[in-house]
């Protein structure tokens, strides 16, 4: 067997070191230190191989296996010299006898070898004592260095402690090149978060905030490029310059809807979700969401247009700054944006709403709510539902229904039926929408009121124009400065206030004119307001266009 044991093994964990002696050559290992103490030197090693017979080996490999201390089985030498007892004491007396000046004399000094660095950034010394056992001055050092063209590092201490003893050593030590680091991308986004849920201050998770985008605004820094370095330039023994390797660059990883400032800055163009597939980093202006929303992904709260393919469950939220687009049902659910468009109904169970800024769009709706700043169309019915619209309810294809609750448009509302045979009360509304008619009267108030201060200011800063300013105290000077700059942001505000009234009031202008077409019957029971003028329905009508003259509702032909 090639691991048959010739003779005990020397050392173990506890010593630092382990020598085998086997069948087919000399092992040794050295186990990794803490680094708290060093258990051993070079020289304790190469004293137990003398001991034990070995003495054709490397001493560099010797030295570089005790630095490594990887912890494995190395092979050293070959063979080994059995070492009888006698031949030991012998060598022992000899040993320890006294060195006579005789001996001295004839002793031979021990040759120098110089072991060069496979990169030439180091030299190690080492001796041949088959030649003598005499060791060498430094001057015999430094002409072997000499010898050999190590002319650079040379370490003079290392060379005075080198020749006390036969142990190799290292005496030149080049300078070590530093090559360039590589230009890198540090992102000033966290994407590690997304799809999980949020965690409040008292360390609970909230599952309906699940985290599906990280979201960023126009204008925001997605990324900084740290450039490639240079590097500094080494030198090896031998006096030759090292050259440094420059780091590599690296392209900024611009997307769609971002741009580069500064040479290493990236930058939002665009609010939206950040969209980041390692090259490239864009900016999404668009949220796809292939399924429904519920407790799979949470809430949703977008900056730009969402697309649901499957329904928004109950008590979810979805708010977006763009279009919504729902290819499901809505139930029981808030939804907020520009445009609204659900390919299915709208189940409000009472709790839900949907709100738009301009259009909602949906085949039906049932116990819902609905705001719109336009234009709402429902495809077949409205039932038992509170619906408002800043200009139109359209209700006319499919059956056209409007049965319960109320329904208000500040122009128009069109449909086919109102009501129904059973008399359920619904109302319907049009005229004045009591939400711009409300912001008119605020506006008006605060324009009013924003008037009378600067008039107070320009007529302070007239009276004081005549008086010597210099020969007031400086805090009469400081309330005369405010004066004078408060009055410019307050007249641009008024100049604002006066621009929306103008806007309201052409709004409620195109409002007085409302109307209410019905293709088919509006069954009693309906209560019908048209600008603040009212009537109920006491029996059915046909085909009809309802509008007011003479402060009347008058009844015309469709």
């Amino acid at each position: 067997m090639d691991d048959q044991t010739l003779r005990p093994a020397v050392g173990g964990p506890d010593a630092g070191y382990l020598l085998e002696f086997l069948q087919d050559g000399v092992f040794v290992t050295v186990y990794p230190s803490d680094g708290t103490e060093m258990l051993f030197e070079l020289s304790d090693v190469r004293q137990t191989l003398q001991d034990n017979g070995v003495i054709d080996y490397d001493v560099i490999e010797l030295s570089k296996i005790i630095r490594e201390a990887a912890g494995e089985r190395r092979k050293l030498a070959d063979e080994f010299v059995e070492v009888m007892p006698e031949e030991e004491e012998e060598f022992s007396s000899q040993e320890n006898a006294p060195e006579t000046e005789a001996d001295t004399e004839n002793e031979e000094l021990a040759g120098i070898i110089i072991d060069i660095s496979r990169d030439q950034m180091i030299a190690t010394v080492r001796y041949d004592t088959s030649k003598g056992t005499k060791l060498p001055q430094v001057e015999d050092i430094k002409a072997a260095l000499e010898e050999k063209g190590v002319v650079y590092g040379i370490n003079e201490e290392t060379i005075k402690n080198g020749v006390t003893s036969l142990t190799p050593f290292v005496a030149a030590e080049g300078k070590q090149v530093q090559h360039g680091e590589n230009a890198r991308i540090e992102r000033k986004f966290d994407l590690s978060q997304k799809n999980r849920p949020k965690i409040d201050e008292f360390n609970r998770a909230d599952y309906k905030d699940m985290g599906l985008f990280v979201l960023v605004k126009k204008g925001d820094l997605l990324a900084v490029r740290i450039p490639q370095t240079e590097g500094t330039p080494g030198k090896n023994i031998f006096g030759l310059d090292v050259p440094a390797r420059t780091g590599r660059p690296i392209p900024m990883p611009q997307g769609k809807n971002t741009e580069v400032r500064n040479e290493n800055e990236l930058y939002a163009m665009i609010d939206g979700q950040i969209v980041d597939s390692t090259r490239k980093i864009d900016i999404d202006p668009h949220l796809d969401i292939r399924s429904s929303v519920g407790t799979g992904t949470g809430n949703i709260d977008f900056t730009g247009s969402v697309s649901i393919k499957g329904n928004v469950e109950a008590g979810f939220v979805v708010k977006a700054t763009g279009d919504i687009e729902i290819g499901g049902m809505v139930n029981g659910a808030e939804v907020y944006g520009r445009n609204v468009m659900i390919k299915g109904g709208i189940n409000g169970q009472n709790r839900g709403i949907v709100k738009a800024v301009e259009d909602v769009q949906a085949q039906f709706a049932e116990n819902a709510n609905i705001e719109a700043g336009r234009d709402v169309s429902i495809v077949d019915a409205i039932l038992h539902s509170n619906v408002r619209a800043g200009n139109r309810v359209y209700v006319e294809e499919r059956r056209g229904i409007i049965t319960g609750g109320s329904v208000a448009a500040g122009e128009e509302i069109r449909c086919k039926m109102v009501g129904n045979a059973a008399a359920v009360v619904t109302r319907m509304a049009v005229g004045v929408d009591p939400t711009v008619q409300q912001r008119y009267i605020e506006i008006c108030r605060e324009c009013k009121e924003d008037r009378g201060r600067l008039k107070q200011i320009t007529q302070m800063l007239n009276t004081l124009s005549k008086i010597d300013v210099s020969r007031l105290p400086q805090q009469r000077i400081d309330q005369i400065n405010v004066l004078t700059r408060s009055q410019f942001p307050l007249a641009g505000k008024i100049k604002r206030a006066e621009k929306e009234i103008q806007s309201l009031e052409e709004a409620m202008g195109r409002m007085k004119d409302g109307k209410i077409r019905v293709a088919d019957t509006v069954y009693p029971g309906v209560r019908i307001t048209i600008n603040s003028v009212i009537m109920n329905v006491q029996s059915s009508i046909r085909r009809c266009l309802l509008t007011v003259k003479d402060e009347r509702i008058d009844i015309g032909t469709y």
